[in-house]
């Protein structure tokens, strides 16, 4: 087939060393897809007709890094290159996992055995692209279908399912109907992954389409990932505040916000919560009161249970907890500043943005332009650096000693009371102002 990759030099040096010693050699999978769809290739993994041990004889320098599997890794600069020998897998026990990989040495049953046809090609410079499968026509007709029967492939191993719709986000594909279908038909296979590969899986969705989450509903597959959202599905927030259904504001709020992964996620998971505190006033209008806080309980057990690091998992949970508050005055900016810091509440005016932009678009304009000013007070407060915090507050714990507190509890309580009333009046933010106002609350303690 007419079609020319430019290979990186390295690539091409371990290629043409294989093939110089007798050995077929080709780039292969998504480095051959990617090239093709002038995509820039993350990794350029190569397939070989020579078993471990003779690529090993060949090269300076290899890592051992999946014998049993028929990989080496190849080191040549300082990078490294897999190189796997053609194979056949057997027996899939776990949905996951082969019994046992045997080499084989034809092409065309190495990538018999893999997952999707746009994933099934191979491609060197003298042979050009070897395609076997239609994986060339499937990706001019963008869409994702497997090598074989959709059945024998997830079967197989479970994970393929989150990989087909993951494709689907990550290249804007649509998918076979017959392995949408067959998702759906085996979605509980979907337990026998570990959380770990589910979460890595539904992170890329998150960032490339979050509307491929629809997908994920569609093949009854999301309430795993995300315990709970099922009762999102065509609930009516009853609120003239929101056009859509819980399911679908939560949708439209997580594609309104920029591709960053615990801002997509804040969103995926902050209106969880309205289903445990809806309440209907005398009028009929129904209300969500301390639905952040649910929110954040339910947040905190998916995000865990998915095996999220703390980092993630506590900046989701606070951006949640605050995703509804109200933000107005110069003082309400100050002292979300001295609860959350500068960098989440930048990022807690996108979550609101985002949240705006997927209620009612009549009350849009005015809550927009709201964001915009307290964007402004924010850098106004910065650019005075006016006092929000006690590393800026102008006394501290050692000189309240001095004027007679006692060490402990008197010098948090005093220092967290000056730190108020400076966040109030910025003036007062002087050593001899404060030490006045210290002096009277050591009357207190007296």
């Amino acid at each position: 087939m007419n079609v020319r990759i430019d290979i990186p030099q390295d690539v091409k040096f371990i290629i043409n060393t294989l093939m110089n010693n007798g050995y077929e050699s080709y780039i292969v999978g998504g480095c051959v897809r990617d090239s093709i769809m002038q995509r820039h290739p993350k990794d350029w993994d190569i397939t070989t007709k020579a078993n471990p041990e003779e690529v090993i004889k060949l090269f300076d320098k290899v890592v051992l890094t999946g014998l049993k599997h028929g990989t080496v890794t190849v080191m040549i600069n300082k990078e490294g290159y897999e190189v796997t020998t053609y194979r056949a897998d057997g027996e899939y026990e776990d949905n996951r996992h082969p019994k046992e990989v045997k080499f084989v040495s034809s092409l065309k049953e190495d990538l018999a055995r893999r997952d999707f046809t746009i994933n099934a090609m191979a491609y060197n410079e003298k042979d050009g692209l070897i395609d076997h499968f239609g994986g060339m026509k499937d990706l001019n007709n963008e869409i994702i279908k497997t090598v074989g029967e959709p059945k024998k492939r997830f079967n197989e191993d479970a994970l393929r399912m989150l990989r087909a719709i993951r494709f689907s986000a990550q290249l804007g594909f649509n998918i076979d109907e017959n392995v949408l279908f067959t998702i759906k038909e085996l979605k509980d296979n979907i337990k026998n992954i570990s959380k770990e590969r589910i979460r890595e899986e539904f992170n890329k969705i998150l960032i490339s389409d979050p509307r491929k989450i629809d997908v994920l509903k569609e093949c009854e597959i999301l309430e795993y990932i995300i315990s709970g959202i099922s009762n999102l599905y065509n609930f009516n927030q009853n609120n003239p505040y929101h056009i859509y259904d819980l399911y679908n504001h939560t949708l439209v709020a997580t594609e309104a916000i920029e591709p960053s992964l615990d801002l997509r996620l804040t969103m995926c998971l902050h209106d969880l919560g309205k289903t445990k505190t809806k309440t209907t006033d005398e009028s009929g209008i129904s209300h969500y009161y301390a639905h952040a806080k649910e929110s954040v309980t339910m947040a905190e057990h998916i995000l865990k249970n998915l095996k999220y690091d703390n980092n993630i998992i506590n900046k989701v949970l606070t951006l949640i907890k605050y995703h509804d508050c109200t933000l107005e005055s110069k003082l309400s900016v100050k002292r979300m500043l001295n609860k959350i810091g500068e960098e989440l509440l930048r990022d807690l005016i996108k979550i609101q943005r985002a949240d705006i932009l997927s209620q009612n678009p009549v009350y849009a304009k005015v809550r927009l332009l709201n964001l915009t000013s307290v964007e402004g007070k924010l850098d106004l407060i910065l650019s005075q650096n006016e006092c929000f915090n006690l590393n800026s507050l102008k006394i501290n714990g050692e000189d309240l000693i001095k004027l007679g507190f006692n060490k402990g509890k008197e010098i948090g309580e005093t220092l967290k009371y000056l730190l108020e009333v400076v966040i109030e009046n910025p003036k007062l933010n002087e050593k001899e102002e404060l030490i006045i106002l210290a002096k009277e609350k050591l009357n207190f303690y007296l």
